[in-house]
Order: C-alpha cells, then sequence, then structure tokens
C-alpha cells in the first residue's frame, strides 16, 4: 500500500486515540508526517521513533489548537521541514460537557477557538502550499446530525460548524483540483471513551451496530478521502458511527 508515497501530511492532535491512527495509516502508506501535539511530550517522541524506525520522516511540533498564531507556525513548519503539504487532517479537539445554563464564556470561546478557529486558520495556511491533488479534512462528530441528549450543546455546536466550513471551502478550492470534507465519528474506543467504560450501554443503545469503532476505523475513512480514491468526494459530512445517525 502506497498510495501516498510522495506525499506530506499535517494532523492537529496527533499523539493519541483517532490522531495517532491517522499519522500512522498515512505513513503506512508512505507520507512523510508532521503531528502537532499539546503536552504528550513522550508520546510525541515515541510516536516519532516508530516511524523514523519505519523509513518514513516524521516530525512532531508543539502547538496549541486554540492558538491561531501557533496553527500557523505549525503548518509552516511542517511544510518547510517536509518540502511540501498534500494533506491536512484536523483532528485536535477537546470534549466539554455539562448543563447549558453553567457554560462559561471562557468554555464557549475554547471551544471554538480548538474547534472551528484553529481549523480555519489551518485550512488558511495549508492552502498557501497545496497544490492540485491536495486534501483538507476534519474530524468532526456524530453530535453534529443528532444529539439524543443533554449536556453537549457546546460541542455539538462547535463541531456543526465544521459542516458550513467544509461546504463553503469546498466551493472555493474545488477549481483548483483541492477537496474538503468532513469524518462524523460516533463512539469510538480511546482513552477518552473507553469501549468498557460506564456509559458503554447508553451509548450502544443509540447505535445501529453494538460495537465501538476502533480509531483505525476513523483512519481508514479519512485515509480513503486523503487518497487517489477520494477524489471525487468533497463538501461531503461522512459518519463512521455504527448507524448513530441512521
Amino acid at each position: 500500500m502506497a498510495e501516498f508515497s510522495g506525499k506530506a501530511a499535517l494532523v492537529t492532535g496527533g499523539t493519541r486515540g483517532i490522531g495517532a491512527a491517522i499519522v500512522r495509516h498515512l505513513a503506512r502508506g508512505g507520507a512523510d508526517v508532521a503531528f502537532t501535539y499539546a503536552s504528550s511530550g513522550e508520546k510525541a517522541a515515541a510516536l516519532v521513533d516508530e516511524l523514523t524506525a519505519q523509513g518514513r520522516r516524521c516530525v512532531a511540533i508543539q502547538a496549541d489548537s486554540g492558538d491561531a498564531h501557533a496553527v500557523r507556525q505549525a503548518v509552516e513548519r511542517a511544510a518547510s521541514e517536509l518540502g511540501r503539504l498534500d494533506i491536512l487532517v484536523n483532528n485536535a479537539g477537546i470534549f466539554p460537557s455539562g448543563p447549558f445554563e453553567g457554560v462559561s464564556l471562557e468554555e464557549i470561546d475554547r471551544t471554538l477557538a480548538v474547534h472551528v478557529r484553529g481549523v480555519f486558520v489551518a485550512a488558511q495556511a495549508a492552502l498557501a502550499h497545496m497544490t492540485h491533488g491536495g486534501r483538507i479534512i476534519s474530524i468532526g462528530s456524530c453530535f453534529a446530525q443528532r444529539v439524543p441528549y443533554g449536556g453537549v450543546t457546546l460541542y455539538a455546536m462547535s463541531k456543526s460548524a465544521l459542516v458550513g466550513l467544509t461546504k463553503g471551502l469546498a466551493r472555493e478550492v474545488g477549481e483548483r483540483g483541492i477537496t474538503v470534507n468532513v469524518v462524523d465519528p460516533g463512539s469510538t474506543d480511546t482513552d477518552m471513551n473507553p469501549a468498557d467504560g460506564p456509559q458503554v450501554s447508553a451509548e450502544l443503545a443509540l447505535m445501529a451496530v453494538k460495537h465501538f469503532a476502533r480509531p483505525e476505523d476513523i483512519a481508514a475513512t479519512v485515509g480513503h478521502l486523503a487518497g487517489p480514491s477520494g477524489r471525487f468526494i468533497t463538501g461531503a459530512s461522512i459518519a463512521v458511527d455504527g448507524g448513530f445517525t441512521a
């Protein structure tokens, strides 16, 4: 498998869970990969060592996706160190939750900074380096399409914004041969939401497929969109949610 041979990618939030699975998937396909991380320096270094041992160029960049300047700098460093930039995967995220009345202005600003402004800024910066065949893929959420319980209004709002961003940007860059899509995962077995956690039964009850996704399931869809087979898919929201939104 070498569908990404000669390509360079940047994945935000790439040290664990879905992000790390995406980094590994792209690297296995032949891409050189840069990824950002907020604070997990040891995990970032271990991932770089792992992929370097496999013969791939890999760069870890510490950057807070809520900091617009840091996001721009991360894109520029990735393009500089890898020599080009073909694929941007906006994966970095947080999960605010709690009663609507208790959400603070600080939580609102932080969530929108990471999930919306950070994605917008990263795409702006990346497009300066992308040519025909470029790919911009954001990781959204099944809550952008269905919210079956309370406490996640801010999160759902922020992830829903990615749908509008994706559709609008797809129109703007389609003639340049660049595609823009969003992948909406459902319950995925990560350290943030383990498949043996206390809410498993409630989550499975909302799904058609009665098991959690693996991070690799999400990465596979990202890989399809990022590769040659994704060239005719743009402006789309792809659900990978076990039927949560069916």
